[in-house]
């Protein structure tokens, strides 16, 4: 009996690797059969999405670092918004506010960089703290209101965000005094996470130090879900909210932190994109969608640490490979459609087991189809 559970949960492991993997290579296929309606080749693509991630032009045999450089650009957004989104699924919690979590994250970063005087050693951190603490706040809202009213957390993400929107826009055009109704004056260099080194050594990118701060979030997400006792209390609420709070852990609390942590993660996505990509703080006439980027990495990464780092890298690419597709006159939709059809394939992921669950059994018992008992695990 031992050894079946033990089977069955290697299985489960394996499972869950080749479920998202299945439906990543599906993604890729049905963006090919998009691409073959246009008359292109997919091998444009593919060569487009090979340069993005590694540099190298095999049709021109060039390599420029710059792709690479640009990828870690795009990704880095995308992988803490999922981050947000993952860790409040982890709890059961499907925040989906982590948009404006990370405008007012980059609100507060602004304020700061604009503000306070001191050394970049101190300045950057203090930066990056800000962004953190007011993604935390704004996510401490929902948290509250559904640990103590039973108010549902979609509908109050959903319109924190435009709240967000049109409180980071009248603060930078009133507050900061932007002069061209866009962007605020250029932050100080002790406030940038540039870096001419980065730059130069990936042929003029905009990578920046930002990297450094996402890898530490990506540790910090796995060690408090999975290493710690506080992060399994996080994850009892998620899994049976009466059976934690039948064992004395107190629920309300725990989803109102679980909200916090995640609202820190976006927070700190939009204190980067502002010191890091940007050097100023922007009016933005409409949400970005890295927050519903996010949502669809932590997604296909299973709501895990690595999963969500390799689907935010996979979709950073296809982003970055999008004007390189274009001079090759491939759609920059496609990519679009490649990520979509991702997400559908990974939504899917009961009858791509079944399949999968069939094949298994066909190879190494010769059945045309599973029976009831087989499937269960007896």
């Amino acid at each position: 009996m031992t050894m079946g559970k033990k089977k069955k949960n290697g299985s489960g492991r394996l499972d869950a690797v080749l479920v998202p993997l299945i439906a990543v290579l599906l993604g890729f296929l049905v963006g090919s059969i998009f691409l073959l309606f246009t008359g292109k080749s997919p091998l444009l693509m593919f060569n487009a999405m090979l340069q993005g991630v590694t540099g190298i032009n095999i049709a021109m045999r060039s390599f420029n670092p710059r792709y690479i450089g640009e990828l870690v650009i795009q990704a880095m957004p995308i992988i803490l918004t999922g981050l947000c989104f993952g860790f409040a699924a982890r709890t059961g919690i499907f925040n989906i506010g982590a948009e404006g979590q990370m405008m007012v994250g980059s609100l507060a970063a602004t304020a700061v960089a604009l503000t306070v005087k001191a050394p970049a050693f101190i300045h950057v951190p203090m930066i990056l703290a800000a962004g953190m603490m007011a993604g935390a706040l704004w996510g401490a809202v929902p948290g509250f209101l559904k640990a103590r009213f039973n108010v549902h957390e979609v509908v109050v993400t959903i319109m924190l965000n435009y709240v967000a929107l049109h409180f980071n826009n009248w603060t930078i055009l009133n507050v900061f005094g932007s002069v061209d109704r866009v962007k605020t004056a250029q932050f100080p260099q002790s406030a940038l996470l540039k870096s001419p080194w980065l730059e130069s050594l990936t042929n003029g990118s905009r990578l920046n130090w930002g990297f450094v701060p996402v890898l530490i979030a990506i540790v910090a997400y796995w060690f408090i879900l999975e290493k710690t006792t506080f992060g399994f209390g996080l994850r009892a609420v998620g899994y049976n909210k009466d059976g934690a709070k039948y064992a004395g852990m107190k629920v309300n609390r725990n989803i109102v932190v679980s909200m916090m942590i995640a609202g820190a993660f976006a927070g700190l996505a939009g204190a980067i994109i502002t010191t890091g990509t940007f050097s100023f703080g922007r009016a933005l006439s409409a949400a970005e969608g890295y927050g519903f980027d996010g949502l669809a990495v932590a997604l296909v990464g299973a709501c895990q640490a690595s999963g969500i780092l390799l689907a935010g890298l996979l979709f950073g690419m296809l982003k970055a490979a999008g004007p390189l597709m274009q001079s090759n006159g491939i759609p920059k939709e496609i990519g679009g459609i490649i990520m979509a059809s991702i997400v559908l394939f990974v939504a899917m992921k009961y009858g791509i087991e079944r399949i999968v669950t069939i094949v298994k059994l066909r190879r190494t018992k010769g059945l045309a189809l599973p029976t009831e008992t087989e499937e269960a695990g007896v």
